[in-house]
């Protein structure tokens, strides 16, 4: 707790020195500081990681926020939502094994009704890389069967309630789910899951930043139907630790109803080459006796919200054809797609076996317009 305390106090001057810093700045009226400490647990998503447990997780969470104004069309779409840059410090309460997590991460926080009111629910989307300071190793550390590599990916899902409490000053509490791995690109990569209370206090440099008038429509998609194809390739890594690579390849083709220009529905099929496969058919004892047989082909319903060209898909599929049985019937896949203006997309998601992961994808693809928009 003792080294606890010296970091929560460094945090709170680095806070400090930034705030007074971003008033002698020209062009920051528009920018908001937070800092929220937070207290949670490590849910225990395999039991093969309860003896990594110590003990409840402290942190703390510091963000640069920018509010935005109505200049563009999601903005109104998501009721004026915020965007920030988010630094978290994480303590995993078991120094020898866990050690601590630091993350950097972009996010947006949507709010969830469209009136203004002095309590106001948010919901917060948050996807960024962190470094935690012990991993797998053999030889010291063969205990730690949750990371597999310093560097890893962070997720945060967060929901939060906004409550103004001056022109200047606003609370923040709220319950989130943080996720740290590295996609199975080393293993061993179980992850590490933390849900955690936390209260969060923010600055308004200049108060409340006034609504401008609506110029920029680019993200609007003209069509209610539209088909998505693409192509993702990857890599995993097999048990044991320090084992082959894996290279995989995935084509997909959704379908898409646009409900709304924030969000959609739809379907698809995926037709993936892994050829950890070989591997699979090869233990099984029915090794593969050419490439089609390392083929799954998965039908999947899909579901993404989109934030301007910014699409969050997530998709739950069913492997319809499949010889390899030990990953079971059922995928998913999570992530965030790009699209440009003229339709082409880029994907990077992150494919999984129920709590599993398989491989993270990046790819390409492009989207076209069935019907237009009366």
């Amino acid at each position: 707790m003792h080294i606890l305390r010296k970091k929560l106090t460094y945090f709170f001057i680095v806070f400090i020195t930034s705030v007074s810093a971003q008033q002698k700045m020209t062009g920051t009226k528009d920018f908001y500081l937070k800092i929220a400490p937070t207290y949670g647990f490590i849910f225990e998503h395999r039991s093969t990681i309860g003896n990594l447990v110590k003990g409840y997780v402290p942190g703390v969470e510091i963000d640069f926020v920018k509010p935005t104004t109505g200049t563009k069309n999601w903005h109104r779409e998501n009721n004026f939502p915020e965007v920030g840059l988010s630094f978290n410090y994480i303590d995993f309460a078991n120094p020898k094994q866990l050690g601590y997590c630091y993350a950097l991460s972009p996010y947006i926080e949507i709010p969830l009704n469209k009136k203004v009111r002095a309590i106001r629910p948010i919901l917060r989307v948050c996807w960024g890389v962190s470094y935690l300071t012990k991993k797998f190793d053999i030889d010291k550390n063969p205990k730690n069967i949750a990371i597999g590599s310093n560097l890893n990916t962070y997720v945060q899902w967060k929901m939060i309630w906004h409550i103004n409490i001056s022109d200047k000053f606003r609370m923040e509490p709220g319950l989130s789910f943080a996720h740290a791995s590295n996609g199975r690109s080393q293993v061993p990569n179980l992850g590490l899951n933390v849900v955690s209370l936390n209260l969060g206090l923010t600055y308004k440099l200049h108060g409340d930043v006034p609504k401008a008038n609506l110029i920029d429509s680019t993200s609007v998609w003209n069509s209610k139907h539209e088909i998505l194809v693409w192509d993702a390739a990857g890599f995993n890594e097999h048990e044991p630790p320090g084992g082959s690579k894996y290279f995989t390849n995935t084509f997909g083709a959704n379908y898409y109803y646009n409900v709304r220009n924030t969000h959609k529905w739809g379907g698809g099929v995926d037709v993936c080459y892994d050829t950890q496969n070989l591997y699979h058919l090869e233990t099984s004892g029915h090794p593969a006796q050419n490439w089609t047989d390392v083929l799954q082909l998965g039908v999947k319903v899909c579901y993404a919200y989109n934030v301007g060209q910014i699409s969050f898909p997530i998709e739950m599929g069913y492997y319809a054809v499949s010889k390899p049985k030990e990953d079971g019937p059922i995928f998913h896949r999570l992530g965030i797609r790009y699209y440009l203006k003229n339709g082409l997309m880029f994907n990077f998601t992150m494919k999984s076996h129920w709590a599993v992961a398989a491989h993270f994808d990046y790819g390409i693809g492009y989207r076209f317009g069935i019907r237009k928009k009366k």
